[in-house]
């Protein structure tokens, strides 16, 4: 596992134990006193510095520097960072003077034991989390720091908003109810195919001579050859399995194979169709009707579900109380 996507396993481990993390924002804070050139916000009795935001920016900046847009795309997706990375700065300060109101700690074993759960999820030996950080440009303590501002925000979380939510039964059958698509019957299709590739530099002849050998290849379809043997002899695609390109929901495929396919069943293909990348005749290998699922199968998922939105909306809630109860000033 690449460094990089290592901590990003991290964040995502940490956000599913706070439950609701993502929602919370996850933003690098400063672990030392530097001095800075100004105040960008006061919140209450504590301040933004142009630090903090410079360090917290720099992620973003460099990511969307990184995606070549138009330059004037590219100044209006800063500046719109730039107001959230702000926003989110100062909601994390709100929270950290929360969490000192409330007198929430945590102890050097919880961060110890979140480390290494961290670690075996993702079948880190030490040697190798510690060359992750290394790369990362992070040392242990400011590591570990993080976490621990991870969990205190996860029980800030817990106290004033998890504990309050109940989701009743009434609820989970209303979002079974009003589910079909993920609850309900659905019925799926096995579909190979035999594809030819039209390059995009190929003139009219070029193109012509491709649709001719498809054109033949459907005429010997037709006079009853095996599908998935054509497809290995001539399909540029998935010729090793015979064409197959797997199972699919009918809502999950285009428009246009949907058109083509209805009314067919399992043995029938469709004629040819041309598409940007190339020619293509599609074959049902077979349907699959799939019973809907019983609700007793996924209550528990549908709670969770239920559960985790409703976290969010009153985290929201709850943090806009929080800002009208603060005295909160940007300085320009």
């Amino acid at each position: 596992m690449q460094p990089r996507s290592i901590f990003k396993a991290c964040r995502a481990f940490l956000s599913a134990m706070a439950v609701v993390l993502g929602a919370c924002g996850w933003i690098p804070v400063s672990l030392h006193a530097e001095v800075v050139d100004r105040i960008l916000a006061v919140v209450n009795d504590d301040i933004v510095t142009l630090y903090e935001f410079n360090k917290a920016f720099k992620l973003y900046e460099t990511r969307i520097r990184s995606l070549n847009y138009p330059p004037e795309k590219e100044r209006q997706m800063l500046e719109k960072v730039r107001e959230d990375v702000l926003n989110e700065l100062i909601d994390e300060k709100l929270t950290e003077q929360e969490i000192q109101q409330l007198n929430l700690s945590v102890s050097d074993t919880e961060i110890e034991n979140t480390i290494e759960r961290f670690k075996a999820a993702n079948h880190l030996t030490d040697a190798q989390f510690q060359n992750a950080l290394v790369k990362e440009g992070l040392s242990l303590e400011e590591y570990r720091e993080q976490v621990k501002d991870q969990l205190l925000r996860a029980k800030l979380v817990n106290r004033q908003v998890k504990s309050k939510i109940v989701i009743t039964k009434e609820e989970i059958q209303a979002y079974y109810e009003k589910h079909p698509e993920r609850y309900g019957p659905k019925t799926r299709y096995r579909l190979r195919h035999i594809f030819m590739r039209i390059p995009a530099d190929a003139g009219k002849e070029a193109r012509a001579q491709k649709k001719k050998q498809m054109e033949r290849i459907l005429e010997e379809l037709k006079k009853g050859a095996p599908f998935a043997a054509l497809a290995r002899r001539h399909s540029e695609v998935a010729a090793e399995d015979g064409g197959l390109l797997g199972l699919f929901d009918f809502e999950e495929l285009s428009q246009t194979l949907r058109e083509t396919l209805t009314g067919k069943g399992a043995g029938e293909f469709t004629g040819l169709l041309e598409t940007e990348q190339g020619y293509q005749i599609v074959y049902i290998d077979a349907i699959v009707e799939i019973p809907a699922k019983e609700l007793d199968g996924v209550s528990a998922e549908i709670e969770e579900k239920l559960f985790q939105d409703q976290i969010k909306k009153r985290y929201e809630t709850w943090l806009e109380e929080i800002r009208t109860q603060s005295i909160v000033k940007r300085i320009d």
